[in-house]
């Protein structure tokens, strides 16, 4: 049995795989939400009560995290629910597996990859660290088995995703998007399918064990880019896109909760950034989907919806 904390892009994508797989799946959220498949269980629970996941983690090969609390509520919500995620994986014995970001390497000048030190200092930021080290800690200990894969900015459909809700929602049906930071600048998009073959992968396989992956992530592309290819696969008009200053995104902020938090992770849009993914791929043999097929059955999406 795969227990997965969370029924998000990435949380759905992963019970899916699993389901076709044969596998029995078993997904927690608040609400008892997730797919609707026959061999995906919905649970309605707490994953705060570490009490009740551990009992509903009790005999499953993988523990999955893939929750995604309230982007503003991070440094409140997240610190529970880590806590009762790291007491299941050690009562009932399953792999945690954690679906992570790049947050917690804080703002760079290269790609990042397996070399690149957990760097940030950000509380926000800081905490996503702090998740991994203590998972590593434990795993070290003997106590826990924990891995977890790391991606970049998602592409998919209504995925929370800065490319697809902000970009490609309004430029695939002719309407100019309004970005933050430098739309020119390089930049690595990771597939939810990817996220979700390297979850199911990692936590299957004991290499994987005792430390932290790059999602397969194909070569980095400015946003305008993406936009305009994505224009391109579809037949959509060339995208139209204007640059939000800085100082008109902070006073934004003023007034959205979640606009304000984008000023903590603006580093990420103003310059180059991107991902290298090769140790990954050349460990497990996986390799990401093609950037062209994903950027095109996420446009279509948006123009039909």
């Amino acid at each position: 049995m795969h227990v997965i904390v969370g029924a998000g892009p990435v949380g759905s994508t992963t019970a899916r795989l699993l389901a076709d797989r044969g596998e029995r799946v078993r997904v927690i959220t608040r609400r008892g939400t997730g797919p609707a498949d026959p061999g995906i269980e919905l649970v309605a629970a707490d994953a705060t009560d570490a009490a009740r996941l551990s009992e509903l983690a009790a005999g499953a090969a993988a523990l999955y995290n893939c929750a995604n609390p309230l982007y503003h509520r991070w440094l409140t919500d997240w610190p529970p629910l880590a806590d009762a995620l790291l007491r299941a994986a050690e009562s009932s014995g399953a792999v945690l597996a954690t679906a992570g970001n790049l947050y917690g390497y804080g703002p760079v000048t290269a790609p990042i990859d397996e070399h690149t030190p957990l760097a940030a200092t950000h509380p926000k930021l800081r905490l996503r660290a702090r998740m991994w080290e203590d998972a590593l800690a434990l795993h070290q200990a003997g106590r826990i088995r924990a891995t977890e894969a790391r991606a970049s900015d998602y592409i998919g459909f209504q995925a929370n995703s800065t490319l697809g809700d902000y970009v490609l929602a309004p430029t695939v049906k002719g309407r100019r998007a309004f970005v933050w930071g430098d739309p020119d600048a390089p930049h690595s998009w990771t597939s939810i399918r990817d996220v979700a073959r390297t979850l199911v992968t990692i936590a299957g396989d004991e290499r994987a064990w005792g430390r932290a992956w790059l999602v397969p992530t194909p070569p980095a592309v400015s946003v305008r880019r993406a936009a305009a290819l994505a224009g391109e696969l579809i037949g959509a008009p060339a995208p139209k896109i204007s640059r939000i200053p800085y100082p008109v995104l902070w006073t934004m902020g003023l007034f959205s909760p979640i606009v304000k938090e984008l000023r903590t992770t603006y580093y990420q849009f103003e310059a180059p950034f991107t991902m290298d993914s090769s140790l990954t791929e050349r460990t497990f043999g996986l390799a990401p989907t093609p950037l062209d097929e994903t950027l095109a059955e996420t446009a279509a999406r948006y123009r039909d919806a």
